[in-house]
């Protein structure tokens, strides 16, 4: 076989695996029209997600619908603008938001054991499009119903430790929080997911764990779901999360 033909043949191969770019058509010494308006519209796509506002109020009639009680918080940062130049803004609560969430009230000690975050973070794209139908695969396993949740908190203009203060202030034994992930060009909707054992400001990325890119060609929500259960499992366990904590943990 031509060695042309059949490294072009390897290339289609690798193509039907990944979206990421590799084995792009060439016109002479430039890359050929086509590719270029791609890069372009998934860089816009890229963008997009980041900038498009989050509908919170969206978010929050559906969890209505479902019989999910929930609050919205916002976090230091006054606007998008500020948000993304200061990403230190995104991780504190503001002042109305943080006395909202401690005026809510708590189950008698230990409190309640999870807490939920829906937050924007860098793709709003990623939440409205796997927020909801995540949740719904998630909250509908059996374990759940052992547990006390707090009203899920609707978070904009949040960063991943945003929940840290959140769970804080609603004394939760264990914080999750699901976030639009930072867009590339392959996809600019993926979300991601941290878990914080006894949450509060000043915890570190090394004392959580992620699961990432849950979205549609991605984690499906259903796989998404049972990783987070286990270390949901592993964490009341063990007592800890982030890197002592493994998604077999619940099993030993």
């Amino acid at each position: 076989m031509n060695k042309s033909l059949e490294t072009l043949k390897k290339l289609n191969r690798f193509q039907e695996l990944t979206p990421a770019r590799i084995g792009l058509e060439r016109a002479g010494s430039s890359i050929a029209t086509q590719q270029i308006l791609n890069f372009d519209l998934d860089h816009a796509r890229a963008r997009d997600a980041v900038h498009l506002p989050f509908d919170e109020q969206e978010i929050e009639a559906q969890l209505k619908a479902r019989k999910t009680p929930s609050i919205k918080v916002k976090s230091a940062a006054p606007n998008r603008t500020v948000y993304l130049q200061q990403p230190d803004l995104g991780r504190k609560l503001d002042d109305a938001s943080r006395l909202a969430l401690k005026e809510i009230p708590h189950p008698a000690p230990p409190g309640f054991d999870l807490g939920i975050v829906i937050a924007d973070g860098l793709s709003t794209r990623a939440i409205h499009s796997n927020a909801i139908a995540f949740l719904d695969q998630f909250l509908s396993q059996s374990f759940i119903r052992d547990l006390r949740c707090a009203p899920v908190v609707i978070a904009s203009q949040a960063r991943v430790a945003l929940a840290d203060e959140i769970g804080e202030c609603l004394n939760v034994r264990l914080s999750i929080i699901l976030i639009g992930e930072r867009p590339g060009l392959s996809a600019s909707d993926s979300m991601g997911i941290y878990l914080t054992y006894h949450p509060k400001k000043g915890r570190t990325d090394a004392q959580r764990n992620c699961i990432s890119n849950i979205r549609q060609g991605g984690l499906d929500y259903k796989q998404a779901a049972r990783q987070l259960k286990n270390l949901v499992s592993g964490a009341f366990k063990l007592g800890l999360s982030g890197v002592h904590l493994k998604q077999t943990s619940q099993l030993k």
